[in-house]
């Protein structure tokens, strides 16, 4: 089976995402979303919310595993044998970050490949940091998010007065 790891936080999940992994889908049989714990940024949601979230919008692909776990992707691709990560690159200092991490994670294992998808042009602009602030303002979340997720946001910062 051709399988790919799609690394992330998704705190939360967006539009974005989701037209990544639809179209890694058309490159890969087997895709596993996995949520990564980052010691680095403070998420609104916790794992198991992640993870629930990512399966209900990706339960009518069923080449998608949703799963999480905790250290190195690197490490982690290498306990599920799996030698392709897919990331997404919308801007020039992403690429710089990624090249960093790419390179990193060749240190640690020259067998593990990189592929870096472009995002549709209307997913540009869009972050999960978009999201959480619109979220904690009230504002329109439908561009963004799909309702699921929209609800859980307005559930995590209700409106103000």
């Amino acid at each position: 089976m051709n399988s790919a790891i799609h690394p992330g936080t998704f705190d939360p999940i967006t539009f974005g995402h989701l037209d990544l992994i639809e179209r890694a889908l058309k490159i890969f049989d087997h895709l596993i979303v996995a949520v990564g714990q980052n010691p680095q940024k403070s998420p609104i949601f916790t794992v198991e919310e992640r993870v629930d979230m990512i399966r209900e919008v990706t339960r009518e692909h069923p080449g998608v595993e949703v799963t999480h776990y905790n250290g190195l992707t690197v490490q982690f691709a290498k306990e599920r044998q799996v030698f392709t990560v897919v990331r997404s690159l919308r801007t020039v200092s992403e690429y710089e970050i990624e090249l960093a991490l790419a390179m990193a994670n060749r240190q640690q294992n020259p067998n593990l490949e990189h592929v870096y998808l472009m995002p549709s042009i209307e997913y540009t602009y869009l972050s999960s940091t978009i999201v959480r602030e619109v979220a904690q303002f009230g504002g329109d979340l439908s561009p963004f998010v799909p309702p699921i997720i929209a609800d859980r946001l307005r559930a995590k910062f209700p409106a103000q007065p």
